[in-house]
Parts: C-alpha cells; sequence; structure tokens
C-alpha cells in the first residue's frame, strides 16, 4: 500500500496503522517535517512530498514502492493522482503501469472530474434519484442575484478544492452571500501562499496564488436538520463495507467532526451504493448529508473522494473497511480483530480533546493505543503550539473567507 498525505491530518496515520494490523505492508508520500505518519511505526518506508514538484514526487514514490494500491487521505492528493494519470497516459507505454494502478486505486477516470466537483457529484446523484439539496454553479455575481430571486434564504455557499469547512459560507442575507464570493480569491492568495509557506513549510499553494486560479462556487438552499455522514470502501464499483454516523459535536456549524455516533442509516448506506455503482469506483469515499428535522430525510451534500475519520474504525461485519479492503486484495480473510468498541459515540482523537468534557467522557476515544509517539504528536507537538503559528493563525483568520 502507498498513503499520501499532502497536509497533516491524522486521519492517514490511523489508517496506516490497521491496514498494517491487518497485514499490509504500507509506504507513504508525505511532508518531511513534523507529519503524524512519521511518528508511527506502521510505516515500512517514506518518501518526501514536494508541494512544488508533487506530481514527480509522487511519481517517484511509485516507482520505488511498487504498490498494489494507492490510498489518498486528503483532497490535494486526490487532485494529483488525477492530474498524474493524465500525464501518465499522455507519456505512452513508458508509464502506462502508473496510470493502470491509478485507475485500480481510484476507478475509471471518466469518475474523476465528477468526484473533484462539488456541482457534477450531486447532478450525477439526481440522476440516480437521490436526494439532493436545490442548487446551482455560481461564476458571477449575476448568478448568484438570479439565484437570490427565486430561492429563499438560508443559502450555502461552497469553493471546490477546499476542505474542513475554510471554503464553506451559510449566507443568511444576500449581503453575506455577495462578501463571500468576493472573498474568494483571497482565500488562495499570496498572503495565505506565504503563511501556509512559512507556518506548514508547503510551498504548494504558492503556484495557484502565482496562477490566479479560482475555485468553481456552488449555492445549495440550506437543509434545517443535523449533520451526517457515511465512509465506504468500494471495489470496480461495489462497496465492500462502510459506516454511517450523526455528527454529535464539530468545530462549528460547517467544520469537521469531533464526536460522532454510529447508527444504522440505510438511506445514507445506499447513496454511497449508488454513487459507488455508477462511477465504477474503488478505494474510500465519504459523503456528507443534512438530516432534515421532522422528517428524517437524508439529503446528500457533497462528497469526499479519499480516507475519512471513519474508515479506520473497526466496528465488526460490514462495517470493518479496513479488513474489508485486505480481504478483497490478499482473496483470504484478516487476521480476526474483535470489534473495536459496542458503544455508539466515537470521539475522535485528538479533535474531541478540547470540546465537551461529559460527551468525551460517555464516548469511546479513539486513542491509538500504541503508539506513544503519535499519541505525543499528536496532542502536544500540533502545529498551533508554537507562538509564530498562533500569530499566523490571526493572519489567517484575517483573510479568511466569511
Amino acid at each position: 500500500m502507498l498513503l499520501t498525505d499532502t497536509t497533516r491530518w491524522s486521519r492517514s496515520a490511523r489508517i496506516a496503522i490497521e491496514l498494517a494490523n491487518a497485514g499490509c505492508r504500507v509506504s507513504a508520500v508525505c511532508l518531511a517535517r513534523r507529519h503524524p505518519l512519521l511518528k508511527t511505526r506502521a510505516i515500512h518506508q517514506v518518501f518526501p512530498y514536494s508541494g512544488l514538484r508533487p506530481l514527480d514526487s509522487l511519481a517517484a514514490a511509485i516507482e520505488a514502492a511498487a504498490p498494489e494500491l494507492i490510498i489518498p487521505c486528503d483532497d490535494r492528493a486526490v487532485q494529483h493522482l488525477h492530474q498524474l494519470h493524465v500525464l501518465a497516459r499522455m507519456s505512452g507505454a513508458a508509464q502506462d503501469h502508473i496510470a493502470a494502478l491509478i485507475e485500480r486505486s481510484l476507478g475509471p477516470p471518466q469518475s474523476y472530474p465528477i468526484v473533484s466537483v462539488r456541482c457534477s457529484l450531486l447532478e450525477i446523484a439526481r440522476e440516480e434519484g437521490l436526494r439532493v439539496p436545490e442548487m446551482q454553479a455560481i461564476h458571477t455575481l449575476d448568478d448568484l442575484r438570479s439565484w437570490g430571486a427565486e430561492h429563499p434564504l438560508p443559502w450555502v455557499l461552497k469553493a471546490d478544492r477546499t476542505w474542513a469547512g475554510g471554503g464553506v459560507k451559510i449566507a443568511r442575507t444576500p449581503q453575506q452571500a455577495e462578501r463571500f464570493l468576493k472573498r474568494i480569491p483571497r482565500f488562495f492568495g499570496t498572503a495565505l501562499a506565504l503563511k501556509r509557506l512559512i507556518v506548514n513549510r508547503d510551498p504548494f499553494w504558492l503556484l495557484p496564488s502565482w496562477s490566479r486560479w479560482m475555485p468553481g462556487v456552488i449555492v445549495q438552499s440550506h437543509i434545517i436538520g443535523r449533520p451526517a455522514n457515511c465512509a465506504v470502501v468500494c471495489w470496480e464499483g461495489r462497496v465492500l463495507a462502510g459506516i454511517a454516523a450523526e455528527v454529535v459535536s464539530s468545530d462549528g456549524p460547517t467544520g469537521p467532526a469531533s464526536v460522532v455516533r454510529i447508527v444504522d442509516n440505510p438511506e445514507m448506506m445506499l447513496c454511497a451504493e449508488k454513487i459507488a455503482h455508477r462511477l465504477g469506483l474503488s478505494g474510500f469515499f465519504g459523503l456528507d448529508f443534512m438530516i432534515e428535522e421532522g422528517s428524517g430525510i437524508s439529503y446528500l451534500i457533497e462528497m469526499n473522494p479519499r480516507c475519512t475519520p471513519l474508515c479506520h474504525l473497526r466496528l465488526g461485519e460490514g462495517r470493518d473497511m479496513i479488513g474489508a479492503l485486505y480481504e478483497q486484495l490478499s482473496g483470504r480473510p484478516p487476521q480476526a480483530t474483535p470489534c473495536v468498541t459496542q458503544n455508539d459515540m466515537i470521539a475522535y482523537f485528538p479533535e474531541a480533546w478540547h470540546g465537551n468534557k461529559e460527551i468525551l467522557e460517555s464516548s469511546f476515544r479513539d486513542v491509538p493505543e500504541g503508539e506513544p509517539e503519535l499519541i505525543k504528536e499528536l496532542l502536544y507537538a500540533a502545529p498551533n503550539s508554537t507562538l509564530l503559528a498562533r500569530a499566523a493563525k490571526q493572519l489567517g483568520t484575517y483573510f479568511k473567507v466569511h
């Protein structure tokens, strides 16, 4: 296995640990400094990720590790794999094996433009008969005003190629929506690119800022209710295993979940099955939903075409994504692994550790036992613990899209 994580998500380390426990040999492409993957004993070999030459670093890791499968752990890694597939096909027979590996890992290339663009994915979902909010692609202020003439507030605006709620705004007035649209270029501008270079040691954002790249934007009707999500692992369009959850606690109304409740929601899992089948997907992906207040109907609001925090949890038959993937690849059952918990409340580590203590105490605390260096890194050596990072956080807040 080759994991690719171009940021510093803790979920990649959790996936690596469970894959190794199942019997896989795991290598990784990641940032060379302060990455959680460097602190776990589950990784066989680490290859450096270059923000300035990402495709070269990824191709070099593939050649050296010769993996059976690539697992992207963040959205940028998915983007890189899609781009590398195009280059590999253009290069001809010399790199056919790279293109074939990416297709084996993610699914057919026809699906790549769809999973990366919110509007395209939701249009496919609607064609499959799935419930999605009313939506429209927004290119100009006139598009937004045209939408506003026919749809009541509030609205939800989302920018592509953003994550963790950073490019999402719930607009309660037309003025808020227009300000959001005008400020999106700042989110990909020079100031934040320099902050990410200095503090995160990540030069990737320099290229989009220099080229004045702009993401696609959509506006959706706001569904009043509670957020939920599901995660699945699939193979050639067939879902092998999956978990559904409702969000109990999160980092703000649009931020990532810190505590979830595992639920049995056939409607959400059916959505995952239909999308996996329609697009012929392989590997891990997650879907986000809003469960409408009163009716309990699940509305699909977006897709995450990579690992999500639920993916490493091993919760028994049908809910063990790691075990199901191992069995698919090896042709034999994984080592016997008991259900990690019977508690349906899951507190993600370390995200839940600064939240409601009562909720934390009543939840299964998803701590990576047996990995003391990883625990220490995630708890005490997080980038925001330094004075420089705190100052940069204030700078980032100033330039953040509101």
